[in-house]
């Protein structure tokens, strides 16, 4: 299992003083954490739906931010990758190895298209 990209929760400084470990294959997103009873989730690429990068004044100073990560994953759902080292780049890699993986399991997007209200549009269901 090679290792596309590594990384830990870091603090509010920028420092990996953490046991939150975040790690990329290119099939799977590998969440660690804990110290005395750790726990690894997982979530397959191909469940990811959308990512947003989030990064305060001080994120920013420090050189850090945070991507949250909607997946359609039952155990994980969506969950947030807080404050990493180079935050632009690594969603851009999630991004690529997301679609690249929903490109070879043949998997579609499901858009939900709503109105101008940000109301989902559904069918009536008396028809």
């Amino acid at each position: 299992m090679d290792m596309i990209w590594k990384d830990r929760k870091r603090t509010f400084l920028g420092l990996p003083w953490s046991f939150t470990k975040y790690s990329l294959t290119e099939e799977r997103l590998f969440i660690e954490t804990g110290f005395f009873h750790s726990v690894e989730d997982e979530v397959r690429l191909y469940r990811i739906l959308d990512l947003q990068l989030s990064r305060t004044l001080s994120q920013k100073i420090f050189g850090v931010g945070s991507i949250t990560v909607s997946s359609s994953d039952k155990s994980m759902g969506n969950f947030v990758i807080k404050n990493i080292k180079r935050p632009k780049e690594v969603k851009e890699l999630l991004s690529e190895s997301v679609e690249k993986q929903r490109n070879l399991k043949r998997v579609a997007g499901r858009e939900y298209m709503g109105d101008e209200h940000g109301d989902d549009m559904r069918e009536d269901e008396d028809e």
